[in-house]
């Protein structure tokens, strides 16, 4: 049986349905209980199977897929799915996409053959007429913006996806594919980058609901792991809030998995280490702290790759978003709270945007954590290295922003109490709290300090809170 990009069995091309691909038999063929036949095999994977049996697929290997794509590789511009655009705009789309927001989206692996979006996310496109217009708008829109000329093509493909899309969720089966939920979280970032702050939120409501059928998040990461990370991240990023709960220190429960490190044997104290023990911190928080600089010290001379860093800046943040106090009463404690939002600006600075622009809810932990600092300093204390690094992550997670100068004063101010005048008896200081060693990571600080120490540097520090979104043609990252 030669190997082709057909995308339906038989009796589903008869029929002009939707097939999913499954192997012996589609799930179509199984419930209407007809022989199964591919005239050509799949080239790529089956598709996730539907909520009802909840069987776990084995993932994507690559076999047939784009993974070594090149422009013309397998022929792929005869069987995508039909749009209304023209054949060469389409394929000009298609190469956009493939070699150029794969990698802005997922900047997480810049390699071509273990890209997600280029051996996951791509195959499942060629076989699902939603997720395809959907990501050709992703390449149109960044064309769009280019040009400057408008958005009528993108706006044509909006149109198309929602319509597709809409067809789809008629169909239980359907409606919890892989495919479908890729589609609905992609629409919802783009519709919150246009500012339609409700479409948005209505899309991540609906794909709650979707999640739910299949079992829970942590289910759908169990044969889909780009579509819970997206998934629980982007709803998050566009809700202002987690969408999901966290499983326990030990990995029980349906939401978010701690990675495998977070149940390490925390190893006693280093005696270079700040001391966080005798301050009096919250439990939930203090957990968190002490979990992740003992993961932060037993990965400094082995590999962590990018995607463990993800699903634990993503644990970590909901985990500590999940556990801030429901009300003002009592006050929750300033010290609590700036470790909290201190740690959540430190994630994001150590992972970097992923998917879509974080700049929205980044702004708003930063304003939480200016308000906890300005209560902490209400009462006198004596400066130590947790303010030397209050006052770090304030300064670059504020780069580009109107709150940059008031992290420049109280940065100098804390310079000033404990004599620094230099970078390297900073850093040494910081890294006693919390520090992540990656490339880079040292110069990114340092850019900050030296407009402390040597107030004529007025090099420009990049926005670091920016990232690729429908609607950002460039990308930068920590």
């Amino acid at each position: 049986m030669r190997q082709s990009l057909r995308r339906s069995c038989a009796a589903c091309a008869k029929s002009k349905s939707s097939c999913d691909l499954r192997t012996p038999r589609c799930s179509r063929c199984i419930k209407r209980q007809v022989e199964c036949a591919y005239a050509n095999e799949p080239s790529t994977g089956p598709a996730t199977s539907g909520w009802q049996n909840r069987a776990s697929t084995s993932p994507l290997d690559g076999s047939g897929t784009l993974t070594n794509y090149t422009f013309g590789s397998l022929d792929p511009f005869e069987s995508y799915p039909q749009t209304r655009l023209p054949r060469e705009h389409v394929q000009r789309l298609i190469y956009t996409f493939l070699h150029k927001i794969a990698f802005q989206y997922y900047p997480l692996d810049l390699n071509a053959t273990s890209n997600p979006f280029l051996i996951s996310w791509w195959p499942l496109a060629l076989g699902d007429p939603a997720l395809f217009h959907v990501s050709l708008q992703t390449a149109c829109l960044d064309e769009e913006l280019l040009a400057q000329k408008g958005f009528q093509t993108s706006e044509l493909l909006m149109a198309d996806s929602v319509a597709l899309l809409r067809r789809k969720v008629e169909y239980m089966s359907l409606a919890v594919q892989d495919g479908t939920m890729n589609s609905v979280i992609t629409l919802a970032t783009i519709e919150f980058g246009k500012g339609n702050i409700k479409v948005g939120e209505m899309h991540v409501n609906g794909l709650k609901k979707l999640v739910d059928m299949r079992g829970g998040i942590n289910a759908v990461r169990q044969t889909s792991p780009l579509t819970a990370r997206m998934v629980s991240w982007v709803s998050m990023l566009i809700m202002g809030h987690p969408q999901f709960e966290t499983q326990d220190d030990f990995g029980i429960g349906d939401g978010l998995p701690p990675i495998p490190e977070w149940q390490f044997d925390s190893a006693a104290l280093d005696d270079q280490l700040f001391d966080l023990r005798p301050i009096e911190v919250d439990y939930a928080v203090k957990n968190v702290f002490n979990r992740l600089r003992n993961i932060f010290q037993r990965v400094r001379n082995i590999p962590f790759p990018a995607t463990q860093l993800h699903d634990l800046t993503c644990f970590v943040i909901h985990r500590l978003l999940l556990s801030t106090p429901a009300t003002t009463i009592p006050l929750p404690s300033p010290m609590t709270e700036s470790i909290r939002y201190g740690i959540i600006l430190y994630m994001f600075i150590a992972q970097g945007p992923t998917y879509y622009s974080h700049a929205v809810i980044l702004n708003t932990i930063l304003i939480r954590f200016m308000e906890s600092l300005d209560q902490l300093a209400s009462t006198p204390h004596v400066y130590d290295s947790l303010d030397v690094w209050f006052a770090a992550v304030g300064m670059v997670a504020s780069a580009g922003t109107a709150h940059h100068q008031q992290f420049m004063k109280r940065s100098r101010d804390i310079a000033a109490a404990l004599q620094l005048d230099n970078f390297g008896d900073t850093l040494i200081h910081i890294k006693t709290v919390l520090w992540l060693e990656k490339p880079q990571s040292e110069d990114l600080f340092r850019s900050h300090w030296g407009t402390i120490f040597n107030p004529t540097d007025q090099s420009v520090v990049s926005d670091l809170s920016m990232s690729v979104s429908p609607y950002s043609s460039s990308v930068e990252f920590i």
